[in-house]
């Protein structure tokens, strides 16, 4: 990957993690490199929130990766944070790190080993999960005499139902990688050795569509979840209604009538 440093200062200076931006191929990288299992920091948690704001507004890139160095995503947060940091400080963890959700670009995050904590919750935050046959998720805040605090359990709820959900929090249950795909949690699971090609498969795929039908998609997809049928319907209409006077709609249209391939624009 040709990645240049980035120079916009939320994305520098950054505490277990780092950003490469590859303007060719429209995609930022945000790699987690703590060792030895890249544990989360308090300080990292609101970093993270501003590091996919600044992505989101940067027009070189079309999608996000999330990944980690070495064979583990993360171990979680580091916990003596926890009675370290203020009750105001603890109140703002979920926002920080529902901001893959938040982001109007697809999000792809690379799951290998563990995924426990904190790294399990803001991979849920993500559109597309790709998981090795290692990885490990868990959300195993009960040992400590704690639930998870970042949204894990309410985002998995909904993937998985309440039974599956009171198994794996209440029993700080792990699932792998292969029942994570069989759950729903993983969009795709890949032996270990290729995570990394897969991931790029995917970022390459994403990049093939419309930038605007695909924040489009991605917002009402996000919005209606707990709607009801008919307003999800509703909405879903006055979307398409918009997109029909966009310029990447006529230029796929004109594009699938002439059999060629489709340059969108985003606009």
């Amino acid at each position: 990957m040709n990645a240049v440093t980035p120079t916009h200062p939320d994305l520098t200076g950054l505490d277990g993690f780092r950003v490469e931006i590859d303007p060719a191929r429209e995609r930022a990288d945000i790699i987690l490199d703590r060792a030895p299992m890249n544990t989360v920091s308090m300080a990292q948690r609101d970093q993270l929130r501003k590091v996919f704001e600044a992505l989101d507004d940067d027009d070189r890139v079309r999608v996000i990766v999330l990944r980690a160095v070495g064979e583990h995503f993360s171990s979680g947060g580091y916990i003596k944070g926890f009675l370290e940091a203020s009750p105001e400080h603890v109140s703002k963890l979920a926002w920080n790190i529902a901001a893959p959700a938040r982001c109007s670009k697809p999000v792809i995050v690379a799951n290998r080993g563990y995924t426990f904590g904190v790294g399990f919750e803001i991979s849920l935050a993500c559109d597309f999960r790709i998981v090795s046959e290692t990885c490990q998720y868990a959300l195993p805040e009960q040992k400590l005499g704690q639930i998870p605090g970042s949204g894990g359990s309410a985002r998995l709820q909904k993937i998985v139902g309440i039974t599956r959900t009171k198994d794996i929090v209440m029993r700080s249950k792990r699932i792998l990688g292969k029942q994570a795909l069989d759950w729903g949690i993983a969009t795709e699971c890949v032996p270990d050795a290729e995570l990394e090609a897969a991931t790029d498969r995917l970022v390459d795929e994403l990049r093939s569509f419309s930038p605007i039908a695909q924040r489009t998609a991605k917002k009402l997809l996000n919005d209606t979840e707990d709607s009801t049928l008919a307003i999800a319907i509703e909405l879903e209409g006055h979307c398409y209604s918009r997109l029909r006077q966009s310029d990447d709609f006529r230029e796929g249209v004109e594009a699938f009538h002439a059999k060629r391939a489709p340059k969108f624009i985003g606009s």
